[in-house]
């Protein structure tokens, strides 16, 4: 390798090494872009009636600065207080769970209600003693957790609101990180990366209304205390697929735990049946009306996104996917894959140099030249080995 190879390596391994250092807050400017994208839909739709660009910006902002406020008044206040009346309440839950242990007891004697435990509220007590005390120490530690989303949150919403003011000022900018040739080739694929992201997003949007919808109509019938709160967290984790659903059952069965066991479990039974309507029935009709994703490849960019950057990897994994399907799609498919021809240049080499070894060993006849499928435009990705390869071929057979 030369000099100047050297140097374009070792920049790319610095590069590469200064993205990973930097991923977490790369994740967060994607954050800020899909929701920018977002908002950026909902004003051009608003100026579809006669609104000027800036009015609907301001409504767009006015309507996401709703919402959150409307999300914290729904979900934080109420939880808090429940969370303070669990901790009230979790002995008489406790008492409750070993009446309906004595009255399996009493119903099913013999060696079945031999084996059912009888729980002690003291040594629970005893026993969680331990595990109060690692969260009191981890306090702090939570309080500095909370602080740093909060401003993560907040970096977020700034760089939003500074995408939308001017989105095409920074369009222009990342185009120009490409060189001359391929800007106008990037610039349509950015095209197509807002259109998927636009439509992940109304299926997303339209999957967490009928989520929360089903939670709250079921979670009312049950007489679940909060139920527009648990219904509301429940089609927020459903952005999370395979993994959301699962973690929002917990609250709604505790809190029905302390009501009645058989409330606990008919909660739990709801909310399988809403799952197993929204994989089986609602996403696959959805997504397949606004994107297409296959289940495994979902599942397995859950997995990466999370395992290499964390719980926000996780949250992003699906508009980091549809962007990714995108750009391998337009670029790594059409652009390299699929014009990948023998140039008629290289052609020509290789047909001379079949002419020479024919004529060495003394073919007048000469062989029928190649032709290629079609000339291309596209770069010469042609090894350099295909001529000497031939030439080992031909003189192997003339020395047969």
């Amino acid at each position: 390798m030369k000099l100047g190879q050297w140097m374009g390596l070792l920049a790319l391994i610095a590069s590469c090494y200064i993205l990973w250092q930097i991923r977490q807050a790369l994740l967060l400017l994607f954050a800020a872009v899909v929701l920018a994208t977002a908002l950026n839909r909902l004003a051009r739709y608003l100026q579809k009636f006669r609104l000027k660009r800036s009015i609907a910006v301001l409504l767009s902002i006015s309507f996401l600065v709703l919402i959150f406020v409307g999300l914290f008044l729904i979900i934080v206040p109420p939880f808090t207080q429940q969370f303070q009346q669990l901790t009230q309440r979790a002995p008489q839950g406790i008492a409750k769970l070993n009446e309906w242990i004595d009255q399996i007891e009493t119903r099913f004697s013999g060696q079945f209600g031999q084996r059912l435990p009888n729980l002690d509220v003291n040594d629970i007590m005893q026993q969680l003693q331990p595990l109060f005390n690692q969260l009191v120490g981890g306090a702090g530690a939570f309080v500095g957790n909370t602080l740093g989303v909060i401003l993560s949150f907040l970096l977020v919403l700034v760089l939003t609101l500074m995408t939308l003011a001017e989105p095409l000022s920074y369009r222009k900018a990342f185009i120009q990180l490409f060189p001359s040739f391929y800007r106008r080739r990037v610039d349509g694929i950015l095209d197509e990366c807002e259109i998927a992201l636009g439509r992940w997003a109304i299926g997303a949007l339209i999957s967490m209304s009928v989520i929360t919808l089903l939670s709250l109509i079921g979670l009312s019938v049950l007489q679940v205390p909060l139920a527009l709160a648990h219904a509301v967290v429940a089609g927020l984790l459903n952005l999370i697929p395979n993994i959301g659903p699962g973690l929002s059952v917990i609250p709604p069965m505790t809190i029905a735990l302390l009501d009645s066991p058989l409330k606990s479990g008919l909660v739990l039974l709801l909310y399988f049946l809403i799952q197993q309507f929204e994989s089986n029935l609602l996403t696959p009709y959805v997504m397949a009306q606004q994107v297409s994703l296959l289940p495994a490849v979902t599942l397995i960019a859950q997995v990466f996104f999370a395992t290499f950057f964390g719980f926000l990897g996780l949250l992003l994994a699906l508009p980091l996917t549809v962007v990714a399907q995108v750009w391998i799609r337009e670029v790594l498919i059409k652009d390299i894959l699929n014009q990948w021809h023998t140039s008629p240049t290289k052609l020509a080499a290789i047909n001379s140099a079949i002419h020479e070894e024919y004529e060495s060993i003394g073919v007048t006849q000469s062989p029928p030249e190649s032709k290629p499928e079609h000339k291309s435009e596209s770069p010469d990705l042609t090894d350099d080995s295909a001529v000497e390869t031939v030439s080992t071929q031909t003189k192997s057979a003339s020395a047969d």
